[in-house]
C-alpha cells in the first residue's frame, strides 16, 4: 500500500469535495438529489436522506470510494480526480469572487 504525495491527495480532496458539491448543493443535481429522497422515504427511513445531503455522511462515502479507487487504481485515479480538481477550485473562486 502507497501513501499519495501532496498533490495526488490535494487532487483527491478536491476532486471528493467537487462530486460532494454536485450531489448535495448544486442547482443542477436538484431533480435527482429530489428523487433520491423521495425513494429513501418511501422504501427505506425518512431519516436517511441526510445521507445525500450530510457533508460528514456523504463525504465519509465519498472519501472512503475515492480512496478505494486510488488503492486500484492510482494512475486513473490521478487522471480522473485532476479535472473534479480545477472544477473545485473554480467554483471555490466564483463564490468569492461574487462575495467582492
Amino acid at each position: 500500500m502507497s501513501i499519495p504525495s501532496v498533490w495526488e491527495f490535494a487532487l483527491g480532496a478536491l476532486a471528493v469535495f467537487r462530486i460532494y458539491r454536485l450531489i448535495a448543493e448544486d442547482e443542477i443535481a436538484q431533480r435527482p438529489r429530489d428523487w433520491a429522497a423521495d425513494w429513501i422515504e418511501d422504501h427505506l427511513d425518512r431519516d436517511l436522506t441526510v445521507l445525500i445531503t450530510c457533508p460528514w455522511c456523504l463525504g465519509t462515502y465519498l472519501t472512503l470510494a475515492a480512496w478505494g479507487f486510488w488503492l486500484l487504481a492510482p494512475t486513473a485515479a490521478t487522471f480522473l480526480a485532476a479535472p473534479l480538481a480545477f472544477m473545485a477550485i473554480v467554483a471555490l473562486i466564483s463564490k468569492f469572487d461574487h462575495r467582492l
